[in-house]
């Protein structure tokens, strides 16, 4: 029987985890799942709700024992432009995860919002990091999922 992590810790500790558990920006939205940390031991994480697991967060497994959530790294969309406030909004206005950062913006890799970027004059990088976006409305976390990459429905963002 596998350990079960069933509570994130409040507050991390400086002492090191027992385990790391790296995942993907969508892998870290979850309410139960079983995971494999870094070193290959199993156990299943059972939350009371659907959280949001941030890089850094910590689950107390059944045993006692800790594991770190760390931001996996994916192939994701690097954008530089003059006009980083303009480009992240027009990333915004389409519901799309973002992380912002100083001189680029990142996002996961989507055609259709390549393309507007191109249009609007941004330069584009295909690169290989950990994926942390900003959370979503009123520092909340996640948002829907509101995604424009593949299927396309039209409605007014007034």
């Amino acid at each position: 029987m596998h350990p079960t992590a069933q509570t994130l810790r409040d507050v991390p500790t400086s002492e090191p985890p027992d385990f790391i558990c790296a995942l993907s920006y969508e892998e870290r939205f979850l309410r139960r799942r079983k995971l494999v940390t870094d070193c290959g031991t199993e156990f299943v994480v059972d939350l009371p709700k659907t959280t949001d697991l941030k890089q850094g967060d910590q689950l107390m497994l059944s045993d006692g024992r800790v594991v770190e959530i760390r931001a996996r790294e994916e192939q994701l969309t690097a954008i530089r432009g003059d006009s980083l406030v303009s480009l992240a909004w027009h990333i915004g206005n389409r519901h799309t995860p973002c992380q912002i950062e100083k001189d680029r913006l990142l996002i996961c890799h989507d055609h259709v919002i390549e393309d507007m970027i191109r249009r609007l004059g941004g330069q584009i990088e295909h690169v290989s990091e950990p994926f942390t976006p900003e959370g979503g409305a009123y520092g909340m976390g996640r948002t829907h999922s509101h995604d424009h990459g593949h299927s396309h429905h039209h409605h007014s963002h007034d």
